[in-house]
């Protein structure tokens, strides 16, 4: 304020009674509207030392400042009133045509004031000024709305890049709506009044002071008007205001103009030469023409823009909602987001396109998760009824090794998923025989699973009458033929261990064959490979025996199948050469799958695991 009140008196472009040009009465605006109380007290501090500096009279500056403080606190007041228009209170901000308005209503109606109580006080204080006394109060008024419409759009521009504006807090004494609302009516038609009693009666000194207390008198009351609104900060840069911001880059740029014109001692002497308009009214007629030429310019410009937002930023805005109503997961339930957009669905237009596009979005995404929750709700059922098969595939199985004087048989049995195709066994017959078999069915997963356990169940019923390996895959593999549809089929190695005669006898169908120790170490079983079960009715399996061995390791392929993550392949060899390793008294099962877990570390499970060991104790 001191800077730009000095600064213009200095330059000479301002003078007393309004001459010239008095950029720092837009600051009284700015002040207020901007740093509210803190700014409306700067504003009369430093509006005080300039008036002393610059010899004003006392009186002058001291009513000077009572009207700077009322007039600079009534901005400030009327930004943050609760219309009803608004959507919501925010800081001086232009993000649409009706902030626009209000803010160019605002310092219309602050200049208004202040010209006509400038015109009143220079009458009282000054007499002789009556034959000017209009003129006076137009060239307060023409500065003040020139200067602070300029100060106002870059105070604000800067204010979005430095957050410098004092937000109020919400007041906790009651605000009587009616009672404010009345107090600015009638500091309207008070206004109105002394204007229209100046123009058509002679003014005397008394009449204007009492015509001055009652307008000051209104507006103090008005400026206690507590602020019951919560103010929201917008952090984005909305459309329209992009669009105005190129439209006041434009106004700034005619008032610019219009400031050179009226500051350039050549152009005023030509304006005199050519213009019956006296020398030192030059400037304010300039401003004048200026004012003109932008509310030309600006009332058409404001159409347009209130055009787009009502045909478009309105709508999009609106469009916009949908983010509060997204969930990751969940559905969008908002029957009043729906009918937003059926509003605009039978525009034919982009809006109208972009509406039908966000219905149809909503409706997809709704449907879209009613379809993932039925299949959640589908595979949480699965989930418990595949534990439920895991824990009774698991049951069948042997659950703890034999050892006796004679052997020691154990195994176990990895599936890759819930439920896997492989199965083993091991269980006496009888005083003399062991039964011991292992099974890979093709496929994996609950058809394996199902396979491999009806196997499992018929074998069990057929060693009870028959100790022949071969015949009872025979008729294992007969029983699985029938009505098989889906040409399902199972490998298996089946054998017996007589412990009296120290004989195994076994027969293949289709089964990788098991791996045998003697005292040159492990090697693979010599033996008839057979076919797999299911496929060929009435096959012939044969039977064979074996009797010098000292370790037996019957497998499924997912033990030599495993791989790593380069794709090696674990491998028979790799399988052969662990097991002589680690073969001492006892195979260590454990052992040997933590050297296939490390082996393939970083690739799944691809296959189920099993293995199944008999070690004779000679």
């Amino acid at each position: 304020m001191m800077v730009i009140n000095l600064g213009s008196y200095s330059l000479m472009l301002s003078d007393a009674f309004g001459y010239g040009y008095s950029p720092h009465v837009g600051i009284v605006f700015i002040s207020g509207l901007l740093f509210g109380p803190y700014g409306v007290a700067g504003a009369v501090i430093a509006n005080t030392i300039c008036d002393i500096i610059r010899n004003y009279n006392i009186m002058f500056t001291v009513t000077g400042e009572i009207v700077t403080l009322g007039i600079s606190y009534l901005a400030y007041k009327l930004w943050y009133g609760n219309y009803r228009w608004r959507r919501k209170i925010v800081p001086p901000r232009l993000t649409n045509t009706l902030h626009l308005l209000l803010f160019v209503g605002i310092i219309v109606a602050c200049a208004s004031l202040f010209g006509m109580i400038q015109k009143e006080l220079i009458y009282i204080l000054y007499p002789n000024t009556i034959d000017i006394s209009f003129e006076i109060g137009a060239r307060y008024y023409i500065n003040f709305l020139n200067s602070a419409f300029v100060f106002g759009i870059i105070g604000i521009w800067i204010s979005k890049r430095i957050d410098f504006v004092h937000i109020p807090k919400i007041s906790e004494r009651k605000a009587n709506t009616k009672f404010y609302n009345a107090i600015g009516i009638l500091i309207l038609i008070s206004t109105i009044i002394i204007l229209l009693h100046d123009y058509y009666f002679v003014q005397n000194t008394q009449t204007t002071i009492v015509k001055i207390l009652i307008i000051l008198a209104l507006i103090y009351i008005y400026i206690t008007k507590p602020i019951k609104s919560k103010v929201t900060k917008i952090n984005y840069t909305p459309i329209p205001e992009k669009i105005m911001s190129i439209f006041l880059l434009a106004t700034l740029l005619i008032i610019a103009i219009s400031y050179v014109v009226a500051t350039n001692d050549v152009l005023i002497a030509a304006i005199d030469i050519l213009s019956p308009v006296e020398m030192e009214d030059i400037i304010l007629y300039t401003m004048v023409i200026s004012d003109i030429l932008l509310v030309v310019f600006f009332i058409p410009c404001i159409f347009v823009l209130r055009y787009i937002e009502m045909k478009v930023i309105d709508p999009i805005f609106s469009f916009s909602k949908i983010e509060a109503y997204i969930k990751k997961g969940d559905k969008i339930q908002s029957e009043e987001l729906l009918k937003v957009y059926s509003d605009h669905i039978q525009e034919n237009d982009e809006i109208g396109m972009l509406a039908r596009s966000y219905t149809d979005l909503i409706n997809n995404n709704n449907e879209y998760i009613e379809n993932i929750e039925k299949i959640e709700g589908e595979k949480h059922r699965i989930e418990a009824e595949l534990s439920i098969a895991e824990k009774i595939q698991r049951s069948i199985l042997p659950t703890e090794s034999i050892e006796n004087d004679d052997y020691s048989v154990y195994g176990n049995s990895k599936p890759a998923r819930e439920v896997g195709g492989d199965f083993y066994d091991y269980y006496e017959i009888d005083d003399e025989n062991l039964a011991m078999v292992i099974g890979d069915a093709s496929g994996k997963g609950v058809p394996a699973a199902l396979l491999s356990t009806i196997t499992h169940a018929i074998i069990k019923q057929l060693l009870k009458t028959e100790k022949d390996p071969s015949k009872v895959l025979y008729q294992l593999n007969n029983q699985l033929c029938e009505n098989n549809t889906e040409v399902m089929f199972i490998t298996l190695w089946l054998g017996i261990y007589n412990k009296n005669t120290k004989v195994l006898t076994y027969s293949n169908a289709g089964h990788e064959a098991p791996l045998v120790s003697n005292k040159h170490g492990f090697e693979k079983m010599n033996m008839n490979n057979g076919i797999v079960l299911g496929v060929v009715n009435d096959f012939e399996f044969k039977k064979e025996e074996i009797k010098e061995f000292d370790k037996l390791v019957a497998y499924t392929d997912g033990i030599t199948d495993a791989k790593s993550i380069d794709d090696e392949f674990y491998g028979e060899k790799r399988l052969i050469s662990r097991l002589n390793e680690i073969s001492n008294d006892h195979v260590k099962i454990e052992t040997l799958l933590k050297d296939i877990d490390e082996f393939s570390k970083g690739k799944d499970q691809f296959d189920d695991m099993t293995l199944i060991i008999i070690d004779k104790n000679d």
